[in-house]
């Protein structure tokens, strides 16, 4: 065994991080130049798509990388079959797909009684069928990319000795953390300094939002082994954030919604882990029922 592959066996969580952040920060910033970051609105909606897969990439090529060398070609195969997984009772693919539209809608439309502005962008976009379609593309291809690595490979290793609330906690805070430098290219305005406002929507989205939702996303597949429904988990994150987010999240209302729906979500995974009576803090491996 060579000297490289047992010190990635040893440090294995580690790696698989440290090479997702390589690859998806060194992906932005080559295509964005560091004298770029923040960048202007119309230098970020130029530059994102030749960024996009590498971002992307990156959990999806550490996941697959760290699992060559860690378990060889049996546990590719094994992160693949749980693509196939077929017991998985309807009630699940219902949580998958309506947890975080559910969530993210109710939170603006509850505000929007009183303040106009925050009504959700679906509402007041004058082409909804191609945001909606920007919303399920997008989410495709971020739920397929990102969990192969981050369900794929993370979560399984951090379940053989951590209780799926601590899982969901770490992979929860380093996949938000994952999200910083995302948060700052993107928030530049014309000048290419760091809008506050814009900065403060998207960093409260990745360290109030994500974490609560990794906690769910683990408890799920904890119950169902599913790689494939973990994928539209996360793909039900990206279309309701597009759907949902307030027209004007540049301003105060883009914040303010974030922190709300970080409160709604953690009171979600509050009723979950109530409804579970505590189980979910339990370390001991659940293999789960998909019924």
């Amino acid at each position: 065994m060579s000297t490289i592959a047992a010190f990635i066996k040893r440090h294995a969580l580690w790696t698989y991080y440290v090479l997702t952040v390589v690859i998806s920060w060194g992906g932005v910033l080559i295509v964005a130049g560091p004298n770029r970051i923040p960048a202007t609105p119309d230098e970020f909606n130029s530059l994102f798509p030749l960024a996009l897969l590498g971002l992307l990439g990156g959990p999806a090529i550490a996941g697959l990388l760290v699992t060559l060398v860690v378990h060889g070609r049996a546990g590719l195969r094994e992160l693949f079959s749980r693509l196939r997984t077929s017991r998985v009772g309807p009630r699940w693919y219902a949580v998958a797909l309506l947890a975080a539209p559910l969530v993210m809608a109710a939170v603006p439309l509850a505000l929007s009684l009183a303040w106009p502005e925050y009504l959700p962008r679906i509402f007041t976009a004058a082409d909804k069928v191609s945001l909606l379609a920007m919303g399920i593309s997008a989410g495709l291809l971020g739920g397929f990319l990102e969990e192969l690595g981050w369900t794929g490979f993370a979560i399984p290793e951090f379940r053989k000795a951590r209780s799926v609330l601590a899982t969901g906690l770490i992979v929860g805070c380093l996949w938000g953390a994952w999200h910083i430098l995302m948060n700052i290219w993107s928030s530049g305005n014309s000048s290419r300094a760091l809008a506050t406002t814009l900065f403060l929507h998207s960093f409260i989205f990745s360290v109030g939002i994500l974490p609560a939702y990794r906690v769910l996303m683990v408890w799920v597949h904890d119950r169902t082994r599913s790689l494939l429904l973990a994928m539209l988990m996360h793909m039900a994150l990206i279309v309701g954030n597009v759907l949902f987010v307030p027209g004007a999240i540049g301003e105060m209302p883009g914040p303010i919604w974030s922190l709300a729906t970080a409160v709604a979500m953690w009171i979600v995974v509050g009723g979950v882990l109530v409804a579970n009576r505590g189980t979910l803090a339990a370390r001991r491996q659940n293999e789960g029922r998909a019924s």
